[in-house]
This record gives structure tokens, C-alpha cells and sequence, in this order.
């Protein structure tokens, strides 16, 4: 492992939403990206490619979409345990 992927920060989603976010309001004053990202702890590369990763979602669409990404996992552990509880194996 390189020591620049031990440094790396892990955020979530909506945390990559709100900062891209704040960038979009700043840049939109007529900043440059490098100027932006510097303040609020990002490289240009990462704003690049989480403007590239969220496309058009909001906070709340990453919360969902993280929400509806569980979903199928839980339902297949209430099937086993549905299956064991009819066979009688508790």
C-alpha cells in the first residue's frame, strides 16, 4: 500500500455532495477550481471526479440511493431466517 493511499481521507457521500456543492457557489462567482478546493480540503482532480461521480444528486438522493443499495441484502437475511424458522432448525 503507498502512503498516499494510507492518507487518504474516506468520506461519505453526502459529505462529497455538500462540499461539490459549496465549490459549485464559489466557482460560480468566477473563481478558478484550484483556488476553491484549497480552503475546503480537496485537490482540483477530486472535485473533477466527484462532479463526475454525483452528476446531478443532492444530499438527499445519496441518502436514498445508499438506503436502496441495503435494502436486498436485508431482505435476503429475513428469507433465511424465515426458511429456518419453518424448518424448525432454531
Amino acid at each position: 500500500m503507498t502512503i498516499s493511499r494510507k492518507l487518504r481521507k474516506r468520506r461519505s457521500p453526502e459529505q462529497t455532495i455538500r462540499k461539490t456543492r459549496a465549490a459549485d457557489r464559489v466557482l460560480a462567482q468566477g473563481c478558478d477550481v484550484s483556488a476553491v478546493s484549497r480552503p475546503l480540503n480537496f485537490t482540483e482532480a477530486t472535485y473533477y471526479r466527484w462532479r463526475k461521480q454525483s452528476g446531478g444528486l443532492n444530499a438527499w438522493d445519496a441518502k436514498k440511493r445508499k438506503y436502496m443499495k441495503k435494502l436486498p441484502a436485508e431482505t435476503e437475511l429475513e428469507k433465511t431466517v424465515l426458511r429456518e424458522l419453518a424448518e424448525g432448525n432454531f
